[in-house]
């Protein structure tokens, strides 16, 4: 929420804003399309959806909302408009040319979008005044909804932007503006959308750069198959190109990733200069995302020595590489939760990373489907036998019609159990758990890999084996 002392809208910028017409003055101190994370002071936007937003009205006004942007009479104090979404996108647009001072940037890639997002919102709070993306609002409401959440008092800003498709990105960037931009990589995620594959994918990255601010910066990953296509399509938009990788011309380079118990030290060097740096966070991925990281806040006017602080606090996200201990009779074994999203790039990293792990006891992963990767979605689950012999990953657990295709690639040492669903494999993997372990849980958010990391975190320490 912006500071209650200075609302962060009133009825009346509402509706000039929208074009709406406001009954009833009040004003607003957020924007909150629903009422379970609503807080009291939001504007409630009643959006229409699975659920017409206008049947919760009556509870964001029990919950404390100021008032509303609605399409039709409901007798509260409210803005009314024509479309209530086309109304927070200009509610959107409003809140962009009021904050004069603000830098923005955006975030779009096939992996590690949200948390680049965040460790990059890390660093801009220490620099003054600040604005993010909140979770994964990423899509075509999170990212007005962002904008419109946005004080006039900010001075930098990072937004998230993603797709499924081809042509939703370029509206988005649109609305946001954004002075600089990074691509975070580009791989075979949400392939069955693109007849032309991980191509039609890369594209859909590149138009990312068609809403950037004349003289824009573009930061891109150098080790990624696309460099060359979307810095082409980059420069095309006028962009200034900066690269981040492993190679000697980066501009933030990767020099090595040493994982220490419970952190990582990165040696690196920026624009030549050479830095070493520790960071809390433990997968390997993390090394090219802290070059990105780096490369976007000095874009974004944050010096280095509060990138680097930034970076050195930043905690994996819930979902995303946050690690647990988890007791139980003799001991503990530890968790790593990976059970937000999952890829074909982002299971190979993770399970990389699990393979270069110290640890006593065995390392064990529990993985569960792969969405949206179309007819070649079978070769994918099974091609991931071959990453989990290279990191001698002991046992393996696998969940889904997909990861059948995965099971029956590896071989019997390796197999720990299978079931047709997450929440019939969960018991298997709690069994199996013994001190010293540790244990990843991977998977696409629809086929519940959370529920296997629930069902370890609420062990009881007490029980029979």
């Amino acid at each position: 929420m912006a500071d209650a002392t200075v609302p962060l809208w009133t009825s009346d910028e509402i509706a000039r804003a929208t074009g709406g017409a406001a009954s009833g003055r009040f004003t607003a101190g957020g924007v909150s399309i629903d009422t379970r994370s609503l807080e009291p002071g939001d504007l409630f936007v009643a959006l229409a959806g699975v659920r017409d937003g206008h049947e919760f009205v009556a509870q964001a006004m029990a919950n404390g909302a100021a008032g509303a942007l609605v399409s039709r009479d409901v007798g509260t104090p409210a803005v009314k408009v024509s479309d209530t979404l086309a109304a927070l996108e200009k509610l959107g647009l409003a809140a962009r040319e009021r904050a004069v001072k603000a830098r923005r940037g955006a975030v779009t890639g096939s992996v590690g979008k949200t948390s680049v997002t965040q460790a990059i919102m890390a660093g801009l709070k220490l620099a003054g005044p600040a604005h993010s993306s909140v979770k994964s609002y990423n899509n075509h409401i999170g990212v007005p909804l962002t904008l419109a959440r946005m004080p006039a008092a900010t001075e930098r800003a990072v937004f998230e932007i993603g797709m499924n498709h081809a042509d939703e990105i370029r509206p988005l960037t649109r609305m946001v503006r954004p002075h600089v931009v990074v691509v975070t990589t580009v791989g075979p995620v949400h392939t069955e959308n693109f007849p032309d594959g991980e191509t039609g994918v890369a594209r859909a990255k590149a138009e990312i750069f068609e809403g950037l601010e004349p003289g824009g910066v573009a930061i891109l990953n150098a080790d990624n198959r696309w460099f060359e296509l979307l810095a082409g399509e980059a420069r095309k938009a006028g962009a200034k190109v900066l690269s981040f990788g492993t190679g000697e011309a980066c501009d933030a380079r990767l020099i090595d990733f040493q994982v220490p118990a419970g952190h990582a030290v990165i040696q690196a060097r920026l624009h030549g200069k050479a830095l070493d740096f520790p960071i809390l966070q433990t997968g390997l991925h993390w090394g090219l995302n802290s070059m990105a990281v780096l490369l976007m806040l000095e874009a974004l006017n944050v010096d280095l020595d509060r990138s680097l602080a930034a970076l050195g606090s930043f905690e994996p996200l819930a979902g995303r590489g946050a690690e647990s201990t988890v007791a139980m009779p003799g001991g503990a074994y530890t968790l790593i939760d990976e059970s937000y999203n999952a890829n074909p790039i982002s299971m190979a990293s993770a399970i990389r990373t699990l393979g270069a792990r110290t640890t006593a006891g065995r390392r064990i992963v529990a993985l569960t489907d792969m969405l949206e990767l179309g007819p070649d979605a079978l070769a994918f689950h099974a091609g991931l036998a071959e990453p989990l012999e290279a990191a001698s990953i002991d046992l393996v657990f696998c969940a889904g019609p997909l990861m059948k295709s995965l099971w029956d690639a590896l071989p019997p040492t390796r197999r720990g159990g299978y079931a047709e669903t997450a929440a019939e494999l969960a018991p298997q993997v709690v069994r199996a758990a013994e001190p010293g372990d540790v244990v990843m849980v991977k998977g696409s958010n629809g086929s519940k890999a959370g529920l296997i990391a629930q069902a370890l975190l609420a062990r009881d320490p007490g029980e029979a084996r």
